[in-house]
């Protein structure tokens, strides 16, 4: 006779055995985390290209060099103004000058001047929103689970925020410090017909007399301020968390009530987080600009009497502020704005469309 299995007399009894339970295991926060790293390169490198030539124009309003010319053309027009319009004036003025550089850029040196430093610009966009896109919410499911908050939490917003960025600064500063020297580069090949006349051949020539006259550390001139910077990355991010709640609830709030979506609706649901981005760069831009001022001065490395004109952070800003006043530590902020907030919603908008295209959590 054969015999029956447990099992199956277990059956016959009547007596159910439940299947085991398999054991639950942790998901690791840093699993499933590579369509933050594409979809960050992706909208980054996007991003870069069509707002290239504003970087141009905004790098150089930044500039010791450029700052020097407008300051004497500031003088020369309005030498005998009455004071009280001073500052009505140097707006006028900075919206004249903005128009003024980019045509004169586009007259002097020729269409591909507008995309000068877009080699480096992309070499750094990429591993810098990969980076930075990446880090961020990895950041914030480590912090949660460490320290046991919800990871809509503002403070981990915060912390996740301030990490993402430090790392994302020191990654890159190398990258951005030829980016801006190429851009600082003035063709005077257009005025003098001597291509000789500019400092750097192209980037690899940029890098190699960085490394030959300043050493390694040469390469990291303006990271203080990249890290003062963190700043603004952090105010952004949660400005757009915050955005994002209100939109992700307002959505609810519509699908509970029963009624029919309007076209005001479904517009507000296809870009939404665009705009929410672009508002949230835009509030956090003029919030921390100067710090982008001091940036550009530091990795630019001017000379006087033989000697680095700015030594540090703090030295940078009182000089600046000494020399050319408050408005100079805002200058290029116009260019900045016009190049930063349609960046940073077509990075974010790209962002959220491919992490949804790849099915992955936000």
């Amino acid at each position: 006779m054969t015999r029956q299995s447990p099992l199956s007399e277990s059956r016959e009894l009547g007596v159910v055995i439940p299947e085991p339970t398999p054991i639950a295991t942790k998901e690791s926060p840093f699993s499933k985390t590579w369509p933050h790293l594409v979809a960050g390169g992706i909208g980054g490198m996007t991003a870069a290209v069509l707002t290239a030539p504003l970087d141009v124009l905004k790098t150089r309003l930044q500039s010791d060099f450029y700052q020097a010319q407008l300051r004497a053309a500031r003088e020369a027009v309005a030498g005998s103004a009455n004071a009280r319009l001073g500052l009505a004036r140097s707006i006028t003025y900075h919206m004249s000058e903005t128009i003024q550089i980019l045509r004169d850029v586009h007259r002097l040196e020729g269409f591909r001047a507008m995309f000068k430093g877009l080699g480096p610009n992309l070499i750094g966009v990429v591993p810098a929103r990969s980076i930075n896109f990446y880090v961020y919410p990895t950041s914030k499911r480590v912090y949660s689970q460490w320290l046991g908050i919800d990871a809509t939490s503002p403070t981990i917003h915060l912390a996740s925020a301030v990490t993402a960025g430090i790392a994302t600064g020191t990654a890159t500063n190398p990258i951005w410090l030829v980016k801006t020297r190429l851009q600082l580069d003035k063709n005077n090949a257009a005025k003098q017909g001597d291509v000789a006349a500019r400092q750097y051949r192209n980037s690899w020539d940029c890098i190699r007399q960085t490394f030959k006259n300043e050493g390694p550390r040469g390469f990291f001139k303006g990271l203080s301020a990249s890290y003062l910077g963190v700043a603004e990355s952090t105010i952004q991010w949660m400005l757009y968390e915050q955005i994002k709640a209100s939109l992700r609830h307002r959505n609810e709030e519509i699908i509970a009530s029963g009624r029919e979506k309007t076209w005001w609706d479904r517009s507000v649901d296809w870009m939404g987080n665009s705009m929410g981005a672009g508002a949230a760069k835009g509030i956090a831009s003029i919030l921390t600009y100067p710090h982008e001022v001091a940036r550009t001065r530091l990795r630019q490395a001017p000379m006087q009497d033989g000697q680095p004109k700015y030594t540090g952070l703090v030295q940078c800003f009182k000089l600046v502020f000494k020399e050319e006043g408050f408005i100079g530590l805002y200058g290029g902020l116009t260019p900045h704005l016009m190049r930063t907030i349609p960046s940073a919603a077509i990075m974010f908008g790209m962002y959220e469309g491919i992490l949804s295209l790849l099915g992955a959590k936000h």
